[in-house]
């Protein structure tokens, strides 16, 4: 198995990383082109807004740059002081862009209000006008191209890349409406359309920085991973229930977890060991989710009574709001013990204050049975 598990996720990981520093090449080579001539654009026709969009090209350019280096690092192989390796640090690089795009923003916004206060006339030519909407097709492409790229192979980096080069070209097309504007009125709108746009970049900015440290403090689990891994491991045969899936993200596509499993209580240890295995292993080519621990709830199935007791105990926890599982019940009559999991929803006001009327409900119920009761979350509860 680790055999299988270092060759898929080595594979998987190298793959992925060719397909963003390409992608990043692309992005810094038509930054740089376009860069250039937006600057000699801008000098030569006195336009701020021209000159201000070179420089967001520029920094387009180092965003990417801070990706591939990103990527690079965070594709290093796992040591010592980092076991889990160093995928998180495509989150860090995410940030950076984000704060790039704040700063971008900002500046540009500072900017157009100096213009606008010291407004300057701006000497447009039809040539200038030309390339500005030539750049306007090429960011729109490059941002879509950039974008999807991003989501296919889920890095936050270029995603937050295309979408900046998104709002690039909204920028260089109010340049090209300004542009207009003051041809045909002779009314020079360069600065106060700029403050808007620049507006428009702060806020996006500060979502994407809020989305990045989001997911670097610790998100809940994907619903839809959890659902399919869950589903995987149903499938197995002598597996009555799975539960208590806990899935830790250490970058993009990199997840360990853990699963408790319900089985019958005639399971052998050797059963018990092969099943474990063989759930590793297809949550692993299925999933490239690489389960450390399976642990075990053994389930009564012998005796009528219990099942019984099962059921009724059941309809007391599931009578109270916000109880959204119970699982891992096993009771023992010669010991009258009883133990089990009830997994209490966030919408509750109080899940502390659920789970003791609940417990309570079953003790009155089982006066003379010791219960041995657990609150449990449900990580990846929508």
């Amino acid at each position: 198995m680790k055999n299988m598990q270092g060759t898929e996720t080595a594979g998987i990981g190298v793959s992925r990383e060719k397909t963003i520093i390409r992608t990043s090449v692309i992005g810094i080579a038509a930054n740089v082109l376009l860069a250039a001539f937006k600057a000699v654009i801008g000098l030569m026709s006195n336009s701020i807004a021209i000159v201000l969009d070179a420089v967001n090209n520029i920094s387009d350019a180092g965003s990417s740059l801070i990706t591939i280096v990103g990527t690079k690092l965070a594709g290093r192989e796992p040591d010592k002081k980092h076991p889990f390796g160093y995928g998180r640090i495509e989150y860090l690089s995410a940030m950076i862009i984000s704060v790039i795009v704040l700063y971008a923003g900002i500046t540009s916004f500072v900017e157009s209000v100096r213009q606008i206060i010291h407004p300057e006339t701006p000497d447009y030519t039809t040539v200038s006008l030309i390339i500005v909407a030539v750049a306007v097709v090429v960011k729109i492409l490059l941002g879509r191209y950039v974008k999807s790229v991003g989501v296919r192979v889920n890095s936050d980096s270029l995603i937050n890349s295309g979408e900046d080069a998104t709002l690039d070209s909204i920028i260089s097309a109010s340049t090209l409406v300004a542009a207009g504007i003051f041809l045909i009125f002779h009314v020079s709108l360069e600065a106060w359309l700029g403050a808007v746009i620049s507006l428009v970049i702060i806020k996006s900015g500060i979502e994407m920085l809020k989305d990045t440290i989001s997911q670097i403090l610790g998100e809940r689990n994907d619903p839809e991973l959890a659902r399919s891994i869950r589903h995987t491991v149903l499938e197995f045969p002598n597996v009555l229930g799975a539960y208590d899936l806990v899935l830790n993200n250490y970058g993009p596509d990199a997840w360990n977890g853990s699963i408790h499993i319900e089985v019958p209580d005639t399971c052998s240890a050797s059963e018990l060991d092969q099943l474990i295995r063989s759930i590793q292993t297809e949550v692993l080519r299925q999933h490239q989710v690489i389960l450390t621990a399976i642990g075990v709830y053994s389930v009564n199935t012998k005796d009528a009574e219990i099942i019984e007791a099962q059921k009724k105990v059941r309809e007391i926890v599931f009578a109270h709001e916000h109880v959204k599982q119970m699982h891992g019940f096993y009771l023992q009559k010669d010991e009258k013990a009883m133990r089990f999991d009830v997994v209490v929803s966030f919408d509750a006001e109080d899940r502390r204050a659920v789970y003791r009327e609940a417990v309570a409900d079953v003790q009155k119920a089982f006066p003379d049975y010791t219960l041995q009761v657990a609150m449990d979350t449900d990580f990846a509860e929508e």
